[in-house]
């Protein structure tokens, strides 16, 4: 038996999901198995239309979610000598999911980046005037941040789409290295700028409510309001490890150790607290779900 919609009376939800060995793919598998939602990697390729193609006629999804995609490793500096690696899966591919998810009538949920904006003379750091989902991007600093605002303008165009900005994703796994916190605190130093990030462990489950809703669009992806790196590693010494410490350089410093420039912005966040009012700001989701759980009981 499958998992009833909210009303009771919706039809049986069954999920494919792209982006099995992902982060957010393997996680999103995971919250269906808790919820007893059916679901099914896709082992097609996103380019490849056949494949998707057959994936649909085989799993018969009420909804699709993908989760795939290139960021590069370690870090999206790969994006700018891998072009067209990039272009294939992050446009080529991303498109004909959505396309071929159209003729059929689904839905996809497609988990897309907040870093294609920049702080700006209309969007002031520190102003808490965030981007809102109809502004246009202004930040093509690297090739990764090109490439998906890209296909976030031709998506648009997709009336089956619904596109999640995720930034700079959390999640309570320390341990993960894609995890935002656990990448500054390896860092030998790092930028202390204020930005809008996403807690995964309160929003994925949001993603798989707004399936059921059946939602489409652009949404920013990211938990109300913003936090600084320093503010986070204040809080990992204080829940995690006292003996923490860390060094900080300037964005101008950063520069001479990356390839590519890194995004920084703040992304408003009111729509979607408009349908989930529950959502929590990102200082009180980092507490709730990152911190107190990871919180060292030894400490004093």
């Amino acid at each position: 038996m499958g998992i009833l919609a909210d009303s009771g009376s919706g039809p049986s939800l069954k999920f494919l999901i792209y982006g099995r060995t992902g982060w957010i793919g393997g996680l999103l598998g995971h919250l269906c198995q808790q919820q007893g939602i059916d679901f099914t990697y896709g082992s097609g390729r996103l380019e490849n239309r056949a494949s998707l193609e057959a994936d649909i006629a085989a799993v018969k999804p009420t909804h699709v979610f993908n989760a795939a995609g290139v960021t590069g490793r370690p870090n999206v500096d790969w994006c700018e000598s891998h072009k067209v690696e990039t272009i294939r899966t992050n446009v080529v591919g991303t498109l004909t999911l959505a396309d071929v998810c159209r003729e059929r009538g689904l839905i996809l949920i497609n988990y897309a980046t907040g870093c294609i904006f920049e702080y700006d003379s209309a969007h002031p750091l520190n102003s808490g005037i965030g981007f809102k989902e109809d502004d246009t991007p202004n930040f093509i600093g690297s090739f990764y941040s090109k490439t998906k605002a890209m296909v976030e303008d031709l998506l648009k165009n997709y009336e089956n789409v619904c596109t999640l900005r995720v930034r700079m994703p959390i999640s309570s796994d320390l341990s993960n290295p894609r995890n935002f916190i656990t990448k500054i605190t390896r860092y030998e130093k790092v930028v202390d700028i204020p930005n809008s990030m996403t807690i995964l462990d309160e929003l994925l489950p949001i993603s798989i409510e707004m399936a059921k809703r059946n939602l489409t669009g652009i949404w920013n992806f990211t938990n109300p309001g913003v936090v600084s790196h320093n503010e986070i590693l204040e809080m990992y010494k204080q829940f995690i490890d006292p003996n923490f410490t860390w060094k900080n350089f300037t964005l101008d410093e950063q520069a001479k150790v990356i390839v590519a420039p890194r995004s920084n912005n703040e992304l408003d966040a009111t729509k979607l607290k408009n349908e989930f009012p529950e959502l929590l700001s990102i200082k009180d989701s980092l507490i709730k779900y990152v911190f107190k759980p990871n919180q060292k009981t030894s400490a004093a």
